[in-house]
């Protein structure tokens, strides 16, 4: 399974997720999103995913403090304990053995990022 991983601000916004989604996805056939569970209902995330028809998954916080990734963000550090949401979130729910295909990318108005993983197992 190939997932895109979102981490985004309170104010960012349907196109702020897309700017992101676009960048770290290209070229990939991206089966699913996910996201930091206290992001559920955040009306631009709910209208991106529709936009999308991706299946949308809620990672736990807890969750993406155990997650190695390639970049640093000091307010994901300082806030779940992960160098970079979109990338964590991205991994956990690619699943066991999950690498990364692309790092984080962040959107122009830098209120959006997004990475996308590869699960380990077939």
């Amino acid at each position: 399974m190939i997932v895109a991983g979102l981490g985004f601000s309170s104010t960012a916004t349907a196109d702020s997720l897309r700017a992101a989604f676009d960048r770290a996805s290209s070229g990939q056939a991206i089966d699913a999103l996910a996201t930091v569970a206290d992001k559920e209902g955040h009306i631009a995330l709910t209208e991106f995913a529709a936009s999308t028809a991706l299946p949308l998954h809620f990672i736990a916080p807890a969750d993406l403090a155990g997650q190695r990734t390639l970049t640093c963000s000091n307010r994901s550090r300082a806030t779940y304990g992960t160098g970079s949401v979109a990338e964590a979130s991205a991994l956990a729910a690619a699943g066991s053995g999950a690498r990364l295909t692309s790092p984080r990318h962040i959107s122009d108005d830098r209120l959006a990022t997004c990475a996308v993983a590869i699960g380990g197992q077939t």
